[in-house]
């Protein structure tokens, strides 16, 4: 079996590595190992993030740690040393076990924990020694905070205060590519990348870059593969690594212009598309697809975007609506009376849903 390594990705030195892949295929564990690495070699340490701070509380926390218990890296690490790792106050731990018993603790942590959730509980906290930041199940198919990014960048604020020597790496499964944090950094060209790939990103005169890795395919007939070998599509994330994407009910009929009683359109997260509420044979439903001509705005469209806009006929949130035909259309959502070009289209509804919500 192959797992995930950091080697190709660190090479590009940049101050954000984004590394999204299959489920499983190892980057929580190379992260974790990386960090022990250097916390031995230097003393440094690290941070582990997460969204919530249940992901982080009690058991959880005591957790993240099993597959390097099991695979007994800490005691190959540290020459004997050390040969256990402990969760405590929101920290991990290093320890000497025998036979059940402890013999002795390590002064100082390995890793602090933190949560975007409970992140301002760490403002007037200082962490010199954190060098390495690690951000998981940075992707969700749930939803994300209000304001995330900036929750991050606040956490990120916190450790790094005024020192230049930290690398952040952000991990995910490929569960949802209509991440806020792809457009948050300027990450363009996320949809088109392909398994192996790594984009380097910089921003004009800063030095900042960021690295972008989509994980290849390291295990093409994993044994556990015969577990997943169902005809269904929502599992080719688990085995291939490919994005997760729901079935979305398509289009039954064909729709001719007449049948088109009104247009409205979707702006989200630099996709655009066009809602039809179509009416044909006494039936009324919702349609969506893309527009791929520029939209032609005029006082009379209904448009839908994340921005503030101050014209009228603008509104950011279609699941609160203010027109009779705004009312429409969320009942027509209520109904189940919706229907999209292709899959694509209504992962993009999806996603703009519950940023709605």
């Amino acid at each position: 079996m192959k797992y995930y390594s950091t080697k190709r990705i660190d090479k590009r030195d940049a101050h954000y590595n984004l590394i999204f892949g299959e489920r499983s295929n190892g980057k929580t564990t190379a992260l974790l190992l990386k960090g022990l690495q250097n916390w031995w070699d230097t003393g440094e340490e690290m941070a582990y993030v997460r969204r919530y701070d249940v992901e982080i509380r009690g058991k959880q926390g005591d957790a993240l740690y099993n597959a390097i218990r099991v695979l007994g890296s800490l005691s190959k690490i540290t020459n004997g040393e050390w040969n256990d790792i402990y969760y405590y106050n929101r920290k991990w731990w290093a320890r000497l076990m025998d036979n059940g018993k402890e013999i002795k603790r390590c002064e100082t942590p390995i890793a602090y924990a933190f949560s975007l959730s409970g992140s301002m509980h760490d403002k007037s906290t200082s962490f010199p020694k954190v060098t390495t930041i690690v951000f998981d199940e940075f992707l969700s198919r749930d939803g994300y905070l209000t304001d995330e990014f900036v929750l991050f960048m606040n956490l990120i604020s916190t450790i790094v205060r005024e020192r230049k020597n930290v690398k952040i790496y952000m991990l995910g499964n490929t569960v949802n590519k209509y991440c806020p944090y792809f457009k948050e950094m300027g990450l363009t060209h996320i949809k088109d990348m392909e398994q192996g790939a790594i984009d380097l990103y910089t921003y004009g005169n800063s030095e900042l870059k960021v690295a972008v890795e989509y994980c290849g395919n390291l295990n093409k007939d994993k044994p556990s593969d015969v577990y997943f070998a169902f005809n269904n599509p929502h599992l080719q994330m688990i085995k291939t690594g490919s994005w997760e994407m729901d079935i979305y009910p398509h289009c039954p009929t064909s729709i001719a212009p007449k049948d088109i009683i009104y247009k409205f359109y979707i702006d989200f997260e630099g996709e655009l598309l066009e809602g039809d509420i179509v009416r044909k044979s006494d039936n009324t439903f919702l349609f969506f697809h893309r527009k791929t001509t520029p939209l032609k705005e005029s006082y009379g469209d209904l448009i839908y975007t994340q921005k503030y806009d101050m014209r009228q006929n603008y509104r950011r949130k279609i699941t609160k609506p203010v027109t009779r035909l705004e009312q429409k259309i969320v009942e027509l959502f209520a109904k189940d009376k919706v229907f999209y070009q292709d899959n694509e289209v209504g992962e993009i509804v999806r996603n703009y849903l519950q940023w709605c919500k």
